[in-house]
């Protein structure tokens, strides 16, 4: 269960942090206090779509911490899919907004993803908002309501592949059987770029190279006389080279060796860089006169780069953009060719996925049969204690086109009152009837799951009186063992509740601030008299709120 919630930053809200208990927890509050802007934390928290204008005025960011206890076995297992230890049964959750866009999520310490929060908080949690009710009043949303009581995900997921499988076969068939014309002249293209890339005989780094010639031929004179200027300073024609140097000074040195060692020792070293700068003056030579070149080559080396350039412009931009694409086209053509040849044996496949997506189809409308007359009744029963007593609830299935989701098509129907055909909800269902319905939806379907709690945000939209005492008693009868928190504007709710939080906001210094508190007897005594009077809290009114406390079992603290 949702044992705390700590909200920084977000909208009204700078600083908030909200516990809550096992059972049933409401929330008041004047409306456009910031009861809704907690909800909206909350499903930040679970990795629901947000926008950085959720950040409080003059904040650089935004934060959301939300903490469970006790998580069931389910949440456990999808944490630990995940590589988050959950064993001791505590979930953290946190999420942090910045105003740049980036998100900074985490779950137990450990770093997350969006993603991650939201697979995460689908276990955890079952929010129902106000939108939610409006999903009732369309038609291709209620496939889901029926497949989430019938339990059929195996089934879903068999069916789902065998059409991805069948529409991928159908897409190629129906693209070897495209025109011919059309077909041989992709051919004929194809065949064209192949032998466009194999003749230019690219190959990765080949550009570099010959740029690098390039510059080379372009520096073809300077490197010539380099060359030619070195060999002279080694070995000048006059004698007065380095090495005719070198040679003079060993010899100066090697006349009185006889009498210094010191002279025997650099005369032997002159000689070795003698000898050295010899070898050094041949290699100079063999260098120069080694080194050729001429226009043409410049021309043929201008030639080539220009042929890599039109090809890798034309193929995504480098050599190896050009080789992938020629690689690529070799398999499309090669795919052309053997589809040809395969067409029969993809006929025969098609005819055998369809026989079997039929029967898996006929399984899965099966299901969701079983599925919607328990649905039907469950849901028949739920409308009779929320006063609808006379309200006729059916679940229409009709054939339709295979798609992604099979083959059926599903809306729900609904007679309010005796002698009436059942129509769509959209046509006849009224604010507080549809409240009523997705109360009672919602109950069955939790029934059908392990999730421990369940967020109602203004579920009595639309109803009062009786029908709100009803919505009541059925929010805290959901309750036991599992947890329910609601937002509500009704008395009689509230007055249920084992928890009451009462959300106000003030000013100050021209910044709006919204805070939480949790209400002892005698404030909730207030709070609901504020609910249900005028202007001014009478004595009668505070009475009538008391009444309504002690009959639904709530004492003084």
């Amino acid at each position: 269960m949702l044992q705390s919630l700590k909200i920084e930053n977000i909208a009204v809200i700078e600083k908030a942090e909200i516990e809550f208990k096992k059972g049933f927890n409401v929330l008041t509050g004047e409306t456009g206090a910031g009861k809704s802007i907690i909800i909206d934390s909350l499903c930040a928290a679970l990795g629901e779509r947000t926008s950085r204008d959720l950040i409080r005025t003059g904040a650089n960011s935004a934060k959301v911490t939300a903490v469970f206890e006790d998580i069931s076995a389910d949440v456990k297992e999808t944490a630990e899919k995940m590589g988050v230890d959950c064993t001791d049964g505590t979930l953290i959750i946190s999420r942090v907004i910045n105003s740049d866009g980036r998100n900074i999520c985490k779950i137990n310490g450990s770093p997350a993803t969006v993603g991650m929060l939201k697979t995460i908080g689908e276990a955890t949690v079952n929010i129902h908002g106000q939108h939610d009710s409006q999903a009732l009043l369309n038609p291709d949303k209620h496939i889901a309501f029926i497949d989430g009581v019938a339990e059929n995900g195996i089934l879903k997921s068999d069916y789902k592949n065998c059409f991805s499988e069948l529409v991928k076969i159908k897409r190629t068939l129906d693209a070897v059987y495209t025109d011919e014309d059309s077909k041989a002249a992709r051919l004929d293209y194809l065949d064209y770029q192949i032998n466009e890339l194999e003749n230019s005989a690219l190959y990765v780094g080949e550009k570099e190279e010959l740029t690098k010639k390039k510059k080379l031929f372009l520096n073809a004179k300077n490197i010539k006389k380099a060359f030619d200027k070195s060999y002279l300073l080694l070995c000048d024609e006059n004698g007065s080279g380095i090495c005719d140097l070198l040679n003079n000074c060993k010899d100066t040195l090697n006349a009185v060796s006889e009498y210094s060692e010191e002279a025997e020792k650099l005369s032997e070293t002159i000689e070795n860089i003698y000898a050295a700068a010899n070898d050094l003056t041949a290699e100079i030579r063999n260098a120069c006169d080694n080194f050729s070149y001429n226009e043409e080559e410049l021309s043929a080396v201008d030639e080539r780069l220009d042929l890599i350039f039109r090809i890798t412009s034309k193929y995504g931009g480098t050599e190896q953009s050009a080789l992938e694409a020629l690689e690529r086209m070799r398999k499309e053509k090669q795919s052309i060719i053997q589809n040809e040849h395969n067409a029969a044996e993809l006929e025969q496949k098609l005819g055998q996925l369809s026989d079997e997506l039929k029967n898996k189809a006929a399984a899965l409308t099966e299901s969701r049969k079983r599925a919607s007359r328990y649905f039907e009744n469950r849901v028949t029963d739920e409308l009779s204690f929320l006063d609808m007593p006379y309200v006729k609830f059916v679940v229409k299935i009709l054939p339709a086109a295979y798609s992604s989701k099979g083959a059926d098509d599903i809306e729900f129907l609904i007679s309010a009152n005796p002698g009436e055909e059942p129509k769509p909800l959209a046509k006849i269902a009224s604010g507080g009837e549809l409240s009523r319905i997705m109360l009672a939806i919602k109950n069955v379907i939790s029934a059908k799951d392990d999730i421990d709690t369940l967020i109602f945000d203004e579920i009595d939209s639309g109803v009062s009186g009786r029908a709100a005492q009803k919505i009541a008693l059925k929010l805290k009868e959901v309750s036991e063992g599992r947890q329910v928190i609601c937002i509500t504007h009704l008395a009689q709710i509230a007055a249920v509740a084992d928890r009451h939080l009462k959300i106000s906001k003030s000013v100050s210094n021209s910044m709006t601030y919204t805070k939480v508190d949790s209400l002892n007897f005698e404030q909730r005594k207030e709070e609901l008299a504020r609910i249900m009077g005028g202007l001014e809290i009478t004595q009668l009114q505070l009475e009538n709120a008391h009444e309504m406390l002690i009959n639904a079992g709530i004492y003084w603290d």
